[in-house]
Order: C-alpha cells, then sequence, then structure tokens
C-alpha cells in the first residue's frame, strides 16, 4: 500500500513541505515516484518518518539524522555504529529529562510558596482564595 504525500502529511501531521524538506535533506531516502512523478510512501517510509520525528523531538539534529540514516543504508555492517550513535543520544535524552526535573522542582517549590502566600494575603483581606 502507498500513500500521497497529502495522505501522509495528514496521518503524521507533518505539513508536505516539511515531508519535501526530509527528502530533500536525505534523512528520507527512497520515496519513490508514480508514473506522473507523485511521491508514493510506503508503509517502511511511514515508521521511518515516525523514527525521524522521534530523532528531531528529542534533540538530535538534523544532521546526525542524515548520519543515522546514512548508516542504515549501509546494512548490517552499520549496526555497531548505529546503537553507539543512539547511545549517546538516549545519554543526552536523559540529561535533558534530569534538567528538566531540576527546573520542574524549582517551579513546583515557587507555586507552593507563592499560593501559600496568596491564601495568608486573601485570608487577610477577605479575598476570595482560589
Amino acid at each position: 500500500m502507498t500513500f500521497t504525500i497529502k495522505q501522509v502529511s495528514e496521518k503524521t501531521s507533518l505539513p508536505p513541505h516539511v515531508l519535501r524538506y526530509y527528502e530533500n535533506e536525505g534523512l528520507l531516502p527512497g520515496v519513490g515516484r508514480s508514473r506522473n512523478g507523485m511521491r508514493c510512501y510506503s508503509e517502511n517510509d511511514l515508521e521511518w518518518l515516525g523514527l525521524i520525528c522521534c530523532l528531531k523531538n528529542t534533540g538530535m539534529s538534523i544532521k546526525q539524522i542524515r548520519s543515522f540514516v546514512e548508516l542504515s543504508l549501509e546494512g548490517d555492517s552499520s549496526l555497531k555504529s548505529r546503537c553507539e550513535l543512539l547511545r549517546e543520544h538516549k545519554k543526552n535524552v536523559e540529561a535533558q529529562i534530569e534538567e528538566m526535573k531540576k527546573h520542574l522542582a524549582k517551579v513546583t517549590h515557587k507555586l507552593r510558596k507563592f499560593t501559600s502566600q496568596y491564601e495568608t494575603y486573601a485570608g487577610k483581606t477577605g479575598k476570595p482564595g482560589k
């Protein structure tokens, strides 16, 4: 089964210009074409798009994603390199999560503090609480 660029755009919430950009950047090689030259995306292309979006949304650069795709095209001989690249990316994502947890803790602390102050203020002034 194949999909048009419009169908893929609807399935992935990626605008057609982004799909074309990914293809032009080498992130989505091998997208088929119909007899009249229209793009025909396969299920495999959709899987790749899912991975590309995951990597991009977790902070991997387009350059790094392109390297990963190029390694993948080499086949099994590049499995070790792909694992190393993903292992390094995983470490970076985990570090980002830890940093965000620290930020969240600070925001939570400030929210508690200001909520308490507001409730005290509202109680003194007779203004409604929450």
